[in-house]
């Protein structure tokens, strides 16, 4: 990625984020309330479901490393799923703009661009093969509970179409290999950039279908994990919901959040997620609060570490560049 852009997106996520927590944090106030009145047990095993989504994530980075040979511990790796996870939070880009911090913060680990590259593109298709099952498997159960609506179809067969475009045109690129785009796109240094980094990934590493059954089984923990997440937040609240149900809830919202244009997921997750848990059943108090609680544990209580790695992570890259000319030409 070149400096400009890179500098770009850095400054894109953290603006994102501050101008949300700014207009929102009456909302987190309140919602940081609910946490005096939770079951302890029950909330510690929402935070245990969390703190699994990070290392599921870092599981699979290292899974595509090991295969290349250049193995990197797991809480390195955990640190950088923080910041992605954060990133794709912030800007709403079906998960591309923590994809491309991904290989930054690879290479500052000293990972060469060919098995960051491929860990950008195996866990690509690893994460939206275990969405669109998901998303599938979610319509299904909708179906069964009799709750399924012509609205719910319609925005599921949307994103299966872009979870399906996103990785098929990350391999179309990486199979052009270096050869030259229309003149028209070549003028765009972004997307000559993206193709550059793309066409490095080895290509027997997206050929092993073993690593990517591994990879996509380490998303879709991700995926029951958060789940989890919101099973036990509710739990600590005094409602019980069958799992079944926050699964649907939880996946609902996530498409809804990946289709839509706003930061954050502000209002959209919120909204899906308790509209989906009072479908099924749920109390409407009890769905807006446990889903209120669920945010403050997955996005609000996860905004500073973020913040703070992203900005070091700008830091370094500075300091990196202001360097640079120096090593080229010592006194």
């Amino acid at each position: 990625m070149s400096g400009a852009w890179r500098n770009w997106l850095f400054g894109a996520v953290l603006a994102a984020a501050l101008v949300g927590a700014a207009l929102h944090w009456g909302e987190v106030r309140d919602v940081a309330d609910l946490v005096t009145r939770a079951r302890p047990a029950w909330l510690g095993l929402a935070i245990l479901c969390q703190l699994s989504t990070y290392a599921a994530v870092a599981g699979g980075w290292a899974q595509v490393l090991n295969r290349a040979d250049t193995p990197r511990g797991l809480l390195p790796l955990m640190r950088i799923a923080v910041t992605k996870l954060f990133a794709d939070q912030a800007l709403p880009s079906a998960g591309m703009a923590g994809n491309l911090l991904l290989i930054d913060q690879l290479r500052a680990l000293g990972v060469k661009r060919g098995p960051a590259v491929a860990a950008l593109l195996i866990t690509m298709i690893g994460y939206y093969a275990a969405y669109v099952v998901f998303a599938v498997a979610m319509l299904i159960l909708l179906w069964l509970h009799d709750r399924a609506t012509p609205l719910m179809a319609g925005v599921v067969t949307l994103f299966l179409c872009v979870a399906i475009a996103i990785p098929w045109l990350a391999l179309w690129l990486r199979g052009r290999g270096i050869r030259p785009l229309p003149e028209w796109v070549e003028k765009i240094g972004f997307v000559r950039s993206l193709l550059d980094t793309v066409s490095r990934a080895p290509g027997e590493l997206l050929r092993d279908r073993w690593l990517i059954g591994g990879v996509t089984l380490c998303n879709a923990l991700v995926f029951l994990a958060d789940a989890g997440t919101l099973f036990a937040c509710l739990r600590a609240l005094g409602t019980a919901p069958s799992f079944a149900t926050c699964f649907i809830a939880l996946i609902m919202a996530s498409i809804v959040v990946t289709l839509g244009p706003i930061p954050l997921g502000f209002g959209s997750f919120e909204a899906t997620s308790v509209a989906t848990l009072r479908l099924l059943g749920v109390p409407f108090g009890a769905a807006f609060a446990g889903t209120m609680l669920f945010r403050l544990l997955t996005l609000w209580v996860p905004l500073l570490p973020g913040l703070v790695l992203v900005r070091g992570a700008m830091r370094k890259k500075g300091l990196d560049a202001a360097a640079a000319p120096l090593r080229r030409h010592p006194d």
